[in-house]
């Protein structure tokens, strides 16, 4: 445990950058363009950081016990559980998701190899497991929780997309072709926000994923990440379920072989970038 008066302090500066940041976050004028607040927001993620001060580090603690309780009609854990890297084998394997399974014969995600396992190994009725996909006050969520603690294992890796099997390399040309893919009302697409350097939200700017490199590296290596804003930790199926709405297309389904395809072009524009999760974003 840290002692109170640290405790106080990181409190302290937390609450004055947050007043920064909820302050430029509406400003028009020169201050919500300048370095200088970038460079706040920066030292401010850099304050809070340490597992100590992110409490996203909670969601890998509960990952941890959600892996090892037994549960289903089976009373097993996940631990058996092959991410890829051989039964109860975690670490490192994050960091080669998405990728082929010869028992499922299916490249998938994180999050659906977990619903996978929960169903052949637990014998576990995912509904409610998926119900509770993404949390919400008085809402906790298992699979954020389960992410959380399994990406973890993979800090310090580095982004090895799996292009080797023909159904790899499928789904990562079908999620090139998502990325520049425009429709819905708004006529957007994934690239017209991220097809491109330089753009912006508001503070916030946008990674570039049109070519490999350092932006969408560092964008792919801090996700899974503890939302201050949402006060949750966030994977990155929520990360695209939001593009999703921000774009006023359909929701994507939860776990869906799209959203892996999509997932599967990311990392390879990522490829070689260092993972640090969880990691911490407004």
């Amino acid at each position: 445990m840290i002692g109170l008066s640290k405790k106080m302090r990181v409190w302290a500066r937390f609450v004055s950058l947050a007043g920064l940041l909820s302050f430029t976050a509406g400003a028009s004028g020169p201050l919500a363009q300048t370095p200088d607040a970038e460079k706040e927001i920066e030292r401010y993620r850099e304050m809070i950081s340490d597992p100590m001060s992110n409490p996203g580090f909670l969601a890998v603690d509960r990952g941890q016990v959600v892996w090892g309780e037994k549960r289903g009609a089976k009373n097993v854990s996940l631990e058996t559980c092959d991410m890829g890297l051989g039964a109860g084998k975690l670490e490192g394997a994050y960091a080669r998701m998405p990728r082929y399974f010869a028992d499922a014969d299916q490249v998938m995600e994180i999050e659906q190899r977990l619903l996978w396992c929960m169903e052949k190994i637990q014998g576990l009725d995912t509904k409610d497991v998926i119900a509770r996909r993404f949390s919400a006050p008085g809402r906790d969520s298992d699979m954020e929780d389960l992410v959380a603690f399994i990406a973890n294992k993979s800090t310090g890796f580095k982004i090895e997309p799996q292009t080797s099997h023909p159904k790899e390399a499928e789904l990562t040309a079908i999620g090139e072709a998502m990325f520049y893919r425009r429709a819905g009302v708004m006529d957007f697409a994934c690239a017209t926000c991220h097809g491109e350097p330089g753009k912006r939200i508001r503070l916030q700017g946008l990674p570039d994923f049109s070519k490999p490199g350092k932006q969408a590296q560092e964008t792919m290596g801090s996700w899974p990440t503890y939302r201050v804003s949402q006060s949750a930790l966030r994977t990155m199926q929520h990360r695209l379920w939001d593009c999703f709405r921000q774009q006023r297309w359909p929701a994507p389904d939860y776990a869906s072989e799209g959203l892996t395809a999509l997932v599967m072009f990311l990392n390879k524009q990522a490829a070689g970038g260092e993972i640090t999760v969880p990691s911490i974003k407004r």
